[in-house]
């Protein structure tokens, strides 16, 4: 599970949504609370990932550590990712944020099934110079 998990990683550190997909299972479930985003299959992925690799195209991924109970893996490490653009209503600073992450991962036919991607959004608020109140309002004003 791990080997998938770090070959996930690296795809994404590498911003390459192809070889990415590959590893996604097709009724693959993305939640990331932090954005109050979930993405479920294969076109809403492939969507999600284009959209945040637009906003932080610099983002690499460090897995550190891992634990597993033979469904679920758990994940943690460090991301850094500049914000950039417009897309959260914000202007970012254009300094780059260091943030610590949780990652649980579910699997199904030897695929990732499940990603829950866990950040502190005021952290990348503050590390990128923007209003995290403003970032939140853009986020979740439909809510």
């Amino acid at each position: 599970m791990f080997a998938l998990a770090q070959e996930l990683a690296v795809a994404k550190s590498r911003q390459d949504v192809p070889a990415a997909m590959k590893l996604l299972h097709p009724e693959m479930v993305l939640e990331t609370p932090a954005f109050g985003a979930t993405a479920r299959g294969h076109a809403q992925n492939e969507k999600a990932l284009r959209r945040f690799f637009a906003s932080f195209p610099d983002y690499d991924v460090a897995l550190q550590g891992h634990a597993a109970n033979g469904e679920n893996l758990v994940c943690w490490g460090t991301v850094r990712m500049t914000m950039t653009g417009d897309r959260f209503g914000v202007v970012p600073s254009g300094g780059r944020a260091e943030l610590p992450v949780f990652i649980r991962f579910a699997f199904k036919d030897d695929l990732i099934a499940g990603e829950y991607f866990f950040f502190d959004l005021s952290e990348l608020c503050a590390q990128s110079g923007v209003s995290a109140d403003a970032v939140r309002r853009g986020l979740f004003a439909a809510a």
